[in-house]
C-alpha cells in the first residue's frame, strides 16, 4: 500500500530533493535546459473491468497528494496529462497547488516536434500511463532504456534533462 510512514516519506523525499540539487547544479554552459518529470498515473479503480476510463481509488488519491508534497519545491511551467480521469486526477493537486492549468497530450504522438517546441527550455511534468510513461523516456533519451511498467507499480519518477544534444536520466522509485 502507499501508506508509508512519516520516516519512510521523508528518507525518500530526501532522496528526491538530493537528485534534484544534483540536477540543477550543473551549469548550462550558455545552452538552453529543458528539464521533464514523467510519473505514471496513480491507482486506479479496477472493479468494473469493462470501464475504459475509470477514477483513482482512494489510495491513488493519496497517492497524487504525495506528488504533490514531492513537487512542492519544483516551479513547472507546463503540466500535461492525457484526457484520462486517472491521469489528470494524479496530477490536479500538483496543478492547483502551482496554480497551473492542464495541458493534453495524445499518448499516441509521443514527443511530437509541437511537443519538443513547447516544452524546450521549460521545467515539464507529464503524467501517462504504464507503458507511455517509460516509452516516453526512452524517445527523449533516443534508446530503449526502460520497460513497460508493470500494472502494481506506480511510485516511479524519470528525471529527465536535456541540455543541447546531452540528455541525462535519473530513475527514482517511490515503492
Amino acid at each position: 500500500l502507499i501508506l508509508l510512514t512519516m520516516k519512510t516519506l521523508i528518507r525518500k523525499l530526501f532522496k528526491v530533493s538530493v537528485i534534484l540539487c544534483i540536477l540543477y547544479s550543473f551549469p548550462a554552459v550558455a545552452q538552453e535546459s529543458t528539464t521533464y518529470y514523467l510519473i505514471r498515473h496513480a491507482e486506479k479503480n479496477l472493479s468494473d473491468k469493462t470501464n475504459r476510463d475509470p477514477h483513482l481509488t482512494e489510495v491513488g488519491q493519496k497517492r497524487a497528494e504525495t506528488w504533490k508534497v514531492i513537487f512542492k519545491e519544483v516551479a513547472f511551467d507546463k503540466i500535461y496529462a492525457t484526457a484520462y480521469h486517472r491521469t489528470r486526477e494524479t496530477v490536479m493537486p500538483t496543478a492547483k497547488s502551482q496554480n497551473l492549468t492542464l495541458d493534453y497530450y495524445d499518448p499516441r504522438a509521443l514527443y511530437s516536434e509541437t511537443f519538443k517546441a513547447d516544452t524546450k527550455g521549460k521545467i515539464v511534468l507529464v503524467v501517462g500511463h504504464s507503458n507511455t510513461t517509460p516509452q516516453l523516456a526512452n524517445v527523449i533519451l533516443g534508446k530503449e532504456i526502460y520497460p513497460n511498467l508493470d500494472e502494481s507499480i506506480h511510485g516511479n519518477l524519470y528525471l529527465i534533462q536535456k541540455i543541447g544534444d546531452t540528455v541525462n536520466c535519473q530513475l527514482l522509485s517511490l515503492e
